[in-house]
């Protein structure tokens, strides 16, 4: 009887009771919304990568490495050289390395220069393998495996032909067309950095370079001999001092006993060769999010906050149409309502309004969450589950539903102690 007739008293009031139930609702999306994107964030970030114990290269800050080699954010400061490479990566305590050779781009996506290490060795969310969903692995240096996003936003298949270009921006301005590789394969899906990476061949790379090497217009071979580095001559023949390039981004590192990760990574930083900065993938992550520590809290005190502006609208709302019922809950009162069927009308009318702000908010997240999915995925390379909400989201339901209810207590009580008599006086 209540729950009727606080619906039919709404009713009367549509306009009031729509912008009311609209304020709660965008801000009960604002705060899951931010609450969410936060977690899956995380989550992205933590299943990148998987069983690695070392990440090395460069000496720069250890955040920045993560970011530019594993995650492709931003650009490593220099690169190191491939005898320092070679030094490491003969280690008796070093069971496999991944070489990665960034700095080109196709597109506005990055390519990366690698071996067939890397699809044998890398691993993502708890020890997943890359595979395959089209065509075959890359074979040569022609070759070439695109990530999910890029095929399926590029709308490549396998046979088709590429043209890279140098630099990491949107826009190429260097391009290399006189190596196009060839797409021979295109991995699944990952919801990791792989999805937008294009991977070439270190010899396939090289040859690109290599090609662009002073004198190499003139003379192929002489520009080859003068840089050290490989490449390929009209005659499909590979000519050079060294086979091997000169220098790559980063590398990263699986050792035999992960007990041995602080000791070899000790021995990495004071490698006498070359200045080098090895660092734990987990650690260097907890690091990053002690950095970004501040601007979550943030975020998420300025949508707590505008959970807080909403409910208050609903509490100005129900304050001023009190005047205005005072002669509606007389005439109530009149025909045998008691204060109490009162109070309980107003405090349901403002919990109705909390829920169906809160229901609405939940509709427009997961609407939101569903429409922009490809676009974090392929823009941001967040992957963001459309799932149930978990625990923490549950709880703050829980908190704004309660905040609505018992905001709903200060007009009701005002409206419990209007008397009949006051209630039917008329005021002038």
């Amino acid at each position: 009887m209540i729950v009727e007739l606080a619906i039919k008293s709404l009713r009367n009031r549509k306009v009031t009771a729509g912008l009311t139930v609209l304020s709660i609702a965008l801000s009960v999306l604002l705060l899951l919304g931010v609450e969410r994107i936060r977690h899956e964030s995380r989550e992205s970030f933590a299943a990148t990568i998987s069983g690695t114990d070392l990440v090395v290269g460069a000496r720069t800050s250890p955040v920045h490495l993560l970011l530019s080699a594993v995650f492709h954010i931003g650009n490593a400061t220099t690169n190191i050289s491939w005898k320092s490479y070679r030094a490491i990566a003969g280690r008796p305590q070093v069971a496999w390395t991944i070489p990665l050779s960034l700095g080109d781009s196709h597109r506005g996506y990055r390519v990366l220069g690698t071996s067939s290490d890397y699809f044998e060795h890398l691993r993502f969310a708890h020890d997943r393998r890359l595979a395959l969903a089209q065509g075959r692995a890359i074979e040569d240096e022609h070759d070439t495996v695109l990530g999910a996003d890029v095929a399926q936003s590029l709308k490549y298949r396998v046979g088709d032909s590429i043209v890279i270009a140098h630099g990491a921006g949107e826009v190429g301005f260097s391009l290399h067309a006189d190596h196009p590789f060839r797409v021979s394969g295109v991995l699944a899906r990952t919801g990791t950095p792989v999805d937008r990476t294009v991977h070439v061949t270190l010899e396939g790379l090289d040859a690109v370079h290599a090609a662009h090497d002073e004198g190499y217009a003139a003379d192929p071979l002489a520009g080859a001999l003068r840089s050290g580095r490989r490449v390929a001559a009209p005659d499909g023949q590979v000519h050079g001092e060294d086979a091997n390039p000169r220098s790559i981004t980063a590398f990263l590192v699986g050792l035999d006993s992960r007990g041995a990760a602080l000791a070899m990574q000790r021995q990495i930083n004071e490698f006498g060769g070359e200045p080098l900065i090895a660092i734990l993938p987990a650690a260097t992550l907890q690091e990053l999010w002690e950095i970004t520590g501040a601007v979550e809290k943030t975020l998420f005190a300025v949508s707590a906050l505008v959970v807080v502006v909403g409910l208050a609208g609903m509490l100005v709302a129900l304050l001023t149409g009190l005047s205005e019922r005072r002669r509606e809950m007389a005439i109530l009162r009149s025909v045998g309502a008691r204060p109490l069927h009162v109070f309980a009308l107003i405090l349901g009318e403002a919990a109705f309004l909390t829920v169906l702000g809160i229901a609405l908010g939940l509709a427009a997240l997961y609407l939101v969450l569903i429409a922009g999915r490809f676009w974090l995925e392929s823009r941001l390379g967040l992957y963001v589950a459309v799932g149930w909400p978990s625990a923490y989201e549950l709880g703050l339901i829980a908190v704004v539903g309660t905040a609505g209810v018992l905001i709903g207590l200060i007009p009701a009580y005002r409206i419990y102690r209007y008397s009949l008599a006051d209630g039917m006086t008329v005021r002038i």
